[in-house]
Protein backbone atom coordinates (compact mmCIF):
# COMPACT_ATOMS: atom_id res chain seq x y z
CA UNK A 1 0.00 0.00 0.00
CA UNK A 2 0.84 3.70 -0.77
CA UNK A 3 1.08 6.79 1.62
CA UNK A 4 -0.63 9.93 1.01
CA UNK A 5 -0.94 13.23 2.59
CA UNK A 6 -4.18 14.43 2.49
CA UNK A 7 -5.46 18.13 2.98
CA UNK A 8 -9.21 18.22 3.19
CA UNK A 9 -11.32 21.01 3.58
CA UNK A 10 -14.58 20.55 3.76
CA UNK A 11 -17.83 23.39 3.17
CA UNK A 12 -20.76 22.85 3.98
CA UNK A 13 -23.29 24.53 1.15
CA UNK A 14 -25.38 27.48 2.68
CA UNK A 15 -28.50 27.03 3.11
CA UNK A 16 -28.19 23.13 4.48
CA UNK A 17 -30.32 22.11 7.22
CA UNK A 18 -28.52 21.69 10.21
CA UNK A 19 -29.73 18.16 10.68
CA UNK A 20 -28.27 16.87 7.69
CA UNK A 21 -24.74 18.18 8.67
CA UNK A 22 -25.05 16.32 12.08
CA UNK A 23 -26.38 12.97 10.36
CA UNK A 24 -23.05 13.42 7.62
CA UNK A 25 -20.71 14.34 10.37
CA UNK A 26 -21.99 11.05 12.71
CA UNK A 27 -22.04 8.88 9.89
CA UNK A 28 -18.46 10.61 9.22
CA UNK A 29 -16.74 9.70 11.95
CA UNK A 30 -18.30 5.73 11.68
CA UNK A 31 -16.94 5.37 8.37
CA UNK A 32 -13.17 7.15 10.04
CA UNK A 33 -13.10 4.76 12.25
CA UNK A 34 -13.59 1.53 9.54
CA UNK A 35 -11.22 2.97 6.89
CA UNK A 36 -8.85 3.27 10.37
CA UNK A 37 -9.57 -0.29 11.34
CA UNK A 38 -9.09 -1.47 7.47
CA UNK A 39 -5.42 0.25 7.59
CA UNK A 40 -6.25 3.21 4.84
CA UNK A 41 -6.85 5.87 7.77
CA UNK A 42 -3.27 6.41 9.39
CA UNK A 43 -3.19 9.31 11.05
CA UNK A 44 -5.68 12.72 11.03
CA UNK A 45 -4.92 16.10 12.76
CA UNK A 46 -6.90 19.30 12.48
CA UNK A 47 -4.46 22.35 12.24
CA UNK A 48 -5.31 24.94 15.35
CA UNK A 49 -7.87 27.33 14.84
CA UNK A 50 -8.87 25.93 11.31
CA UNK A 51 -11.67 23.81 9.79
CA UNK A 52 -9.61 21.92 7.49
CA UNK A 53 -7.79 18.29 8.20
CA UNK A 54 -4.66 16.88 7.17
CA UNK A 55 -4.27 13.22 7.09
CA UNK A 56 -1.73 10.08 5.97
CA UNK A 57 -4.14 7.46 4.10
CA UNK A 58 -3.18 4.51 2.51
CA UNK A 59 -4.07 2.34 -0.71
CA UNK A 60 -2.58 1.01 -3.89
CA UNK A 61 -2.55 3.92 -5.86
CA UNK A 62 -4.18 7.30 -6.02
CA UNK A 63 -7.30 6.31 -8.23
CA UNK A 64 -8.10 3.43 -5.38
CA UNK A 65 -7.85 6.56 -2.61
CA UNK A 66 -10.30 8.73 -4.41
CA UNK A 67 -12.92 6.40 -5.42
CA UNK A 68 -12.80 3.79 -2.99
CA UNK A 69 -12.00 5.84 0.10
CA UNK A 70 -12.34 9.15 0.27
CA UNK A 71 -15.12 8.54 -2.29
CA UNK A 72 -16.62 7.08 0.43
CA UNK A 73 -16.80 9.38 3.32
CA UNK A 74 -20.54 10.79 3.62
CA UNK A 75 -18.47 14.53 3.53
CA UNK A 76 -17.16 13.33 0.37
CA UNK A 77 -19.24 16.00 -1.44
CA UNK A 78 -18.61 18.99 0.18
CA UNK A 79 -14.63 17.70 0.62
CA UNK A 80 -11.75 19.69 -1.80
CA UNK A 81 -8.64 17.00 -1.29
CA UNK A 82 -5.67 17.95 -1.59
CA UNK A 83 -3.28 14.52 -2.40
CA UNK A 84 0.23 14.31 -2.41
CA UNK A 85 1.76 11.07 -2.45
CA UNK A 86 4.34 10.35 -0.57
CA UNK A 87 7.44 7.50 -0.70
CA UNK A 88 9.97 6.73 2.64
CA UNK A 89 12.93 9.12 3.10
CA UNK A 90 15.84 7.64 3.90
CA UNK A 91 16.46 9.60 7.04
CA UNK A 92 12.79 8.23 8.25
CA UNK A 93 13.55 6.45 11.61
CA UNK A 94 9.89 4.38 11.16
CA UNK A 95 9.85 0.96 10.44
CA UNK A 96 9.20 -0.32 7.13
CA UNK A 97 5.41 -1.23 8.07
CA UNK A 98 4.83 2.01 9.55
CA UNK A 99 4.96 0.58 13.46
CA UNK A 100 6.79 2.32 15.67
Amino acid sequence: MREFLVEITTTVPEGTDPAEVDRRRAAEAVRAAELAAAGNLVRLWRPVGELRSIGVWRAADEAELHEKVLGTLPLRPWMTPTVTPLESHPNDSAPVDGSR
